[in-house]
C-alpha cells in the first residue's frame, strides 16, 4: 500500500491557484476555438471525441481528408 504525506497549507493553496489559473485558461480557449469555428478535442477513457462547432460531440475525426 502506498503512504500518502501531508501537504502545508501553503503548497496546498499554490497548487489551487494553479489549478484555478490553469482551469481559467482552458475554458478560455475553448471559448476562442468554438468562436473561431475549430472543434475541441476531448479524451475520456482513451477515446477521442470532437466537440465540433455546432456543439455536437463525435468520435469521427473532423481534421482528416480523404484523398481520391
Amino acid at each position: 500500500m502506498t503512504e500518502h504525506k501531508a501537504i502545508d497549507i501553503e503548497t496546498y493553496r499554490q497548487a489551487a491557484e494553479m489549478l484555478r489559473i490553469g482551469s481559467r485558461a482552458v475554458r478560455r480557449a475553448q471559448e476562442e476555438s468554438r468562436r473561431l469555428g475549430v472543434p475541441n478535442v476531448y479524451v475520456h477513457n482513451g477515446t477521442i471525441f470532437y466537440e465540433l462547432p455546432d456543439g455536437e460531440l463525435t468520435t469521427a475525426d473532423p481534421f482528416e481528408t480523404t484523398l481520391t
